[in-house]
């Protein structure tokens, strides 16, 4: 018998016969699936991408291939090598064609029905051997797990924004997860050059446990008046050395993804800490979701972002 990372006895018989991984299917190809499908292709994985229609499944090919070419303009990858990569990846709109995959991550819209409703779909197609996991940031795994006949085989990979340039990922077993699905996920995550670390199945895993009460008490302070937004995100940037501020960081997640986090974690833990404040709730109403619509706490259409009056 051996202990493995999270302090469970496991046979070692186990980790010999560890399952491996080498086919890859990415449901989703959005700005986390096509990073998640791109990183496992560039590793030597054969990867299957699959989205629902041929417009969406397109601009995800457009993303990998940008992505791509960038690091072919920065020196960071061989023109061969990015073409290879390519030539790895199989785009798909039908479900069925991640029948034979050894592993399927699913990175589609963080609804708990919707992707309930997939790993069941995902459930009649894989053979018993697939493992499934999912990219979630907010909603435990083992819900998802329980719309399944596997839920040993379901695990938690969530990667972080953008996946080609964030180094972590936080592997999540559930009660139910086989420790050999748990061993053998941490080194896939390792073999696409990323550092795993092991969570438990709580809301937010370990980063969005701690990162999301920090962007909401942000929020809470520029509504009672303590500091204006750039003298905040100053603050927090030259008194603490991090790299952005809670507002540009807001703003870089996006406001309306950070208020659906907010309302998934106090759902789960019904703790102040994790609840929208009201100011939160008038952005996204406003439709001021940050950089990725030009607006958020600040404007994003300029060389420089401007902060906007609250």
């Amino acid at each position: 018998m051996g202990i493995d990372r999270q302090g469970v006895h496991v046979n070692e018989k186990t980790r010999e016969g560890a399952l491996k991984i080498e086919k890859v299917g990415v449901v989703g190809c959005g700005l986390m699936g096509s990073g998640i499908a791109e990183v496992a292709a560039r590793a030597g994985f054969d990867v299957v991408v699959r989205e629902v229609d041929d417009e969406a499944l397109a601009a995800g090919r457009g993303r990998i291939e940008k992505s791509l070419g960038r690091a072919v303009d920065r020196g960071k990858l061989e023109a061969e090598e990015r073409d290879a990569t390519l030539g790895r990846i199989t785009f798909t709109t039908d479900l069925a064609d991640l029948a034979d995959r050894d592993l399927v991550v699913e990175a589609i819209v963080e609804d708990i029905d919707a992707k309930n409703e997939l790993f069941g779909a995902l459930d009649g197609l894989c053979g018993p051997e697939t493992v499934f996991a999912s990219n979630t940031s907010s909603l435990t795994v083992t819900d998802m797990a329980a719309a399944t006949s596997r839920p040993e085989r379901v695990i938690g990979l969530h990667f972080f924004n953008p996946v080609p340039v964030m180094k972590l990922v936080e592997v999540v077993r559930t009660i139910a997860t086989d420790p050999g699905v748990f061993d053998a996920a941490f080194e896939f995550a390792r073999a696409l050059g990323k550092e795993p670390i092991a969570a438990k199945d709580n809301s937010g895993f370990v980063v969005n446990l701690l990162l999301v009460p920090y962007m909401l008490d942000a929020i809470r302070q520029l509504e009672r008046g303590v500091a204006s937004i750039e003298d905040i995100d100053k603050g927090m940037t030259l008194g603490c050395g991090y790299p952005m501020g809670p507002f540009v960081l807001c703003d870089f997640v996006g406001i309306d993804t950070l208020y659906r986090i907010s309302e998934i974690m106090f759902d789960e833990y019904r703790e102040e800490r994790y609840a929208p404040p009201p100011l939160l709730k008038r952005i996204v109403a406003m439709g001021r979701f940050g950089r990725k619509t030009g607006k958020g706490f600040y404007d994003w259409s300029g060389d420089t972002p401007v902060p906007l009056p609250i």
